[in-house]
């Protein structure tokens, strides 16, 4: 392999680590964020964690954070405003990256 080839699988690498990196914060992001809302809304243990999950696989639906901002405001009965939820998912995603920064394999 030649200079290039190496630079371009270098590149390569870092942009799927990045990718690995950013959905496994989207994820734990979620996690948490569903983890405050069960608490806030009286859940905890498994159940906390049951929940956690649907706000995880509510993700899915769509690109970005919009159908998780909607799946939990929805639950909340209007008794939290989406922009309160938007910005503990904020918090959580900070959160989120501290952890994985900290112990990338967790």
């Amino acid at each position: 392999m030649n200079t290039f080839d190496d630079r371009e699988t270098a590149f390569e690498a870092k942009f799927a680590h990045d990718e690995e990196m950013t959905f496994k914060a989207e994820a734990r992001a979620n996690k948490l964020l569903g983890l405050w809302a069960a608490e806030k809304m009286g859940i905890s243990g498994d159940e906390a964690e049951a929940y956690a999950k649907t706000v995880i696989v509510a993700d899915f639906e769509e690109a970005g954070d919009e159908d998780v901002i909607r799946k939990v405001t929805a639950d909340f009965e209007g008794k939290v405003t989406s922009d309160e939820i938007r910005a503990k998912r904020k918090e959580c995603l900070i959160a989120a990256k501290g952890q994985l920064a900290e112990d990338p394999d967790a």
